[in-house]
């Protein structure tokens, strides 16, 4: 059994960026082409070793559909829907955030059911090389690899994406010597950050992130405190950082443009979708 068998998946956000349609579906749910976020996320908890996965929800999402068994509920389907099923060989727990208060507020809903390090991902962000057809479907190995640099060190890490300098005032920026994570600006502008290198959606915490989250209170740092958290660890030279290939596709369906950007690019390196798409786009501009 591995040392991190807990996964944190985020997904109480309210997603009003996303309205209409996450009235209606939670953005967790929306598909990339053809297979929900939140599939994607758990298939990638489960390739990392994951084997309980926490999902961090509000009272007005509805994640039943999860436990369907889709070769039970549609007899036809024949898309490899055995090993498609999300739930299968894991225990699931679902914890209710009443108040949006942040990540670290979010993470505390899981408080009483984890004793051991564990894994969070962002609800609404998909890291992945995997563009193959559905029925060779694979997942993604970004928390895979963050399982293997918190196994070599056993500190607390995260994954940093490189995402140009015109985009880093929309993220949380690192820099570091070497793998060692020395700096956090939240939001900074291009003048002012420290990298292009931002956090994006994939840590592992110790099981102490609990007791520290109860000394960097949200009260006192409200969206901030899971940054505060970071820092504890930073300053004592105890934070690490993955850092993502360009061969990593990062998609965020908490954001309309991003997520039409999504699907196309997805769509695009899909064998099955790709020809027919790109001959339709030609056609469209020329």
């Amino acid at each position: 059994m591995g040392t991190v068998r807990d996964a944190v998946i985020v997904a109480a956000g309210l997603g009003t960026r996303m309205l209409p349609a996450s009235a209606y579906m939670p953005k967790e749910l929306l598909p990339l082409v053809d297979m929900p976020v939140l599939h994607h996320l758990i298939f990638e908890a489960k390739e990392a070793g994951c084997d309980r996965i926490h999902i961090i929800t509000s009272p007005n999402k509805d994640f039943t559909s999860l436990h369907q068994d889709l070769n039970d509920v549609f007899p036809k389907y024949d898309k490899g829907s055995t090993h498609l099923h999300p739930l299968k060989d894991v225990e699931v727990f679902f914890h209710i955030q009443h108040e949006q208060k942040g990540l670290g507020h979010a993470i505390m809903m899981a408080r009483n059911e984890i004793n051991g390090p564990f894994l969070v991902l962002l609800g609404d962000n998909i890291l992945t090389t995997n563009h193959s057809a559905l029925n060779e479907f694979k997942p993604s190995i970004v928390s895979k690899n963050l399982v293997d640099l918190f196994d070599r060190h056993g500190q607390p890490c995260a994954s940093v994406y490189d995402v140009g300098i015109e985009r880093v005032s929309a993220y949380g920026i690192v820099s570091m010597d070497d793998e060692v994570i020395t700096s956090i600006v939240e939001k900074p502008t291009p003048e002012t950050a420290p990298s292009t290198y931002a956090l994006c959606g994939r840590y592992i915490y110790g099981r102490e992130a609990f007791e520290l989250l109860d000394q960097y209170t949200v009260e006192e740092f409200g969206e901030m405190q899971s940054i505060e958290l970071l820092r504890h660890w930073m300053d004592s030279g105890n934070l690490r950082a993955d850092v993502l290939t360009d061969s990593v596709a990062w998609y965020d369906s908490g954001v309309p443009l991003e997520w039409l950007k999504s699907q196309i690019d997805h769509a695009l390196r899909r064998p099955e979708y790709a020809q027919q798409l790109h001959q339709w786009l030609k056609q469209r501009f020329d």
